[in-house]
């Protein structure tokens, strides 16, 4: 079991792959979005932006309409998007990072807007602003570096996670997060802890099947699971045994 950092397998099976790519995107909280320039020039144009994570893996963006990046969106919706998970390595060359490809969109979903919310908590002084709008990424097809040699294109069939019987767990997701951060805080700091994430005040940001995020100020980090979860009821049983397995680590 491991947190944010993990290391990246050096698989050549699309599944695996697949499964790397996911790990990347789901523990990071931001990115570098590449466009197209909308003016004559046509030159690519690389920004900063903010992330979170759909059930499905696939990003989540929260954009200012006046933005240079947003300006060119709306020009031309294909991007790509760089996601690096070298921070903190002494080679980052060494390090995992995917580089996606693909088609943003606006998204008027609901469930879009509280995952961005909640992976970014200061997004909600200014989500409702009239110049801002959730957009989520079509991905295509992505480009996995994760070392070395260890390089590898994967199709985004292999990367998107298949949420289809995660409903009761998306929907119970509110209140598991509502609960853990206000009566078992204790429980995620230890979760904080088996991520190998340095001493903060935790709070849990967001729970999915494949994992939970976890946030302290301006550092995130994510715990995975073995196995994926489903329902409230399995949610419970996992994070149950996450606490035990931390406690044992802890004495």
């Amino acid at each position: 079991m491991s947190g944010s950092k993990n290391s990246v397998q050096n698989k050549s099976d699309p599944e695996a792959v697949g499964r790397d790519c996911r790990t990347l995107l789901r523990a990071t909280d931001q990115a570098t979005l590449a466009t197209i320039e909308h003016t004559n020039t046509q030159q690519p144009y690389a920004s900063l932006v903010m992330i979170a994570c759909r059930y499905d893996a696939m990003p989540v963006f929260l954009l200012s309409g006046l933005a240079e990046h947003t300006q060119n969106i709306k020009a031309n919706q294909h991007v790509s998007l760089l996601i690096d998970g070298t921070a903190g390595l002494d080679n980052p060359l060494t390090g995992a990072r995917v580089t996606l490809q693909g088609n943003i969109t606006k998204s008027d979903t609901a469930a879009d807007r509280q995952r961005f919310v909640n992976r970014h908590p200061s997004a909600a002084d200014y989500v409702d602003f009239g110049d801002f709008s959730i957009y989520t990424f079509a991905l295509k097809r992505a480009h996995l570096v994760a070392g070395f040699g260890r390089i590898h294109w994967v199709e985004d069939t292999h990367i998107r996670f298949d949420p289809t019987n995660a409903k009761a767990l998306e929907d119970a997701e509110p209140d598991i997060l509502a609960h853990m951060n206000a009566d078992h805080s204790d429980a995620v700091t230890l979760y904080a802890h088996l991520a190998n994430a340095e001493p903060g005040s935790w709070v849990m940001t967001g729970i999915d099947p494949e994992g939970l995020d976890l946030r302290s100020g301006g550092r995130v980090t994510r715990l995975n699971f073995e196995e994926s979860i489903s329902d409230a009821d399995s949610a419970r049983t996992m994070l149950a045994r996450l606490a035990k397995q931390a406690r044992k680590r802890t004495v």
